[in-house]
C-alpha cells in the first residue's frame, strides 16, 4: 500500500493529502519565493495526480507560467504550480513526521544579503532540473 502524506494551512481551511512518495526538499532563494514567504521557500513535490486538495486555495499568477496557491483565510503559502508534471508543496505545511530531508538550494544568485548558505549541500545559481525533478522511490 502506498504511503499517504497530509498537510494543511495554519487555520485548516485548506488541507491536502499526497498518495505516494515525495521529492526531497529543495530550498528556493529566488526573489519571488523570498517575497511570498519572507525568507526562502523549502518545498517538496509530487505528481499532480497524487495530490488531493480539500478546501479551495486561492491562486496567484506570479508569472506567465507559474501560479502560487495559498489560503485565502490565514494567508499560508501552500503550493507552487509551474510547468511539468509535479505540484510543489511547501514542506512546512506537511504534518510530521515527513521522512524528508533538504538536498540542495536553487536560485542562490538571488538570495537575500542578510544570510549565508553554509550547510554544504549543492547550490545552483539558478534553476536546477536535476534537484527539482527527483522523486523518492517507494519502499
Amino acid at each position: 500500500m502506498s504511503e499517504v502524506h497530509r498537510g494543511s494551512c495554519l487555520c485548516g481551511q485548506v488541507a491536502y493529502s499526497v498518495r505516494g512518495p515525495l521529492r526531497p526538499v529543495v530550498a528556493c532563494h529566488c526573489g519571488q519565493c523570498r517575497r511570498t514567504s519572507g525568507h526562502h521557500v523549502a518545498a517538496t513535490s509530487a505528481p499532480r495526480g497524487a495530490v488531493e486538495i480539500l478546501g479551495k486555495p486561492r491562486w496567484y499568477d506570479s508569472s506567465g507560467t507559474v501560479r502560487r496557491g495559498f489560503c485565502g483565510n490565514c494567508g499560508s503559502n501552500l503550493f507552487w504550480d509551474g510547468p511539468g508534471e509535479n505540484l510543489s508543496i511547501f514542506a512546512g505545511t506537511l504534518d510530521n513526521p515527513t521522512g524528508l530531508g533538504l538536498v540542495g538550494h536553487i536560485y542562490c544568485a538571488d538570495k537575500g544579503d542578510y544570510y549565508e548558505i553554509a550547510d554544504g549541500l549543492p547550490k545552483a545559481k539558478g534553476r536546477d532540473p536535476e534537484l527539482t525533478t527527483m522523486i523518492l522511490k517507494e519502499e
